[in-house]
């Protein structure tokens, strides 16, 4: 009788911990899928910002690059082809510093309207341009003044960096 208790005791026991476990399982599975729908929101989000920047800078391909930025099968010395200064930001879809930056470049994009330009080239798209450039590490940003020589700058990049290098190198304001 006594023995018969304790198996009782012990199947309860074994019971309610199954059911538990159970429960765990099934909450911690419901989780995922609204931290999904959060997620496909705030990327949706994301994507309707990015629609509404995205006219102040634009991405190029070889042939683009060498109508608006430098035509290297015609000019042996750099010629840059702009009508105002610009940045061109060589990177690619999986790198973490490229996105890091990304929407850095889309608030200056707009806050420097009508003053600069930034011009964005995938380098997993654009192997031959960004080997003409040496690119050997991403983010890679070439800073070309509307006169004189450009500037590159490897790695990420504060806001207030952007900011100091645009207001020396491209707006030569000191």
């Amino acid at each position: 009788m006594k023995n018969k208790k304790i198996y009782i005791g012990l199947i309860l026991v074994v019971i309610t911990v199954v059911i538990l476990l159970l429960s765990f399982n099934s909450s911690s599975e419901e989780k995922p899928s609204q931290n999904t729908k959060q997620e496909t929101e705030k990327k949706f989000q994301l994507t309707e910002t990015n629609k509404k920047n995205e006219k102040n800078m634009e991405y190029l391909t070889e042939q683009t690059f060498k109508e608006k930025v430098f035509n290297y099968d015609v000019n042996t010395e750099w010629k840059y082809e702009g009508d105002m200064p610009c940045i061109v930001d060589f990177y690619a879809d999986w790198c973490g510093p490229c996105k890091m930056i990304s929407p850095i470049l889309e608030e200056l994009a707009t806050e420097y309207d009508g003053k600069i330009k930034i011009y964005k080239v995938d380098t997993d798209k654009e192997q031959n341009l960004a080997a003409i450039f040496g690119i050997r590490s991403i983010p890679s940003l070439l800073f070309i003044p509307k006169e004189g020589t450009p500037q590159m700058a490897v790695g990420a990049m504060s806001k207030d960096g952007f900011v100091q290098a645009i207001n020396e190198i491209l707006l030569k304001q000191q």
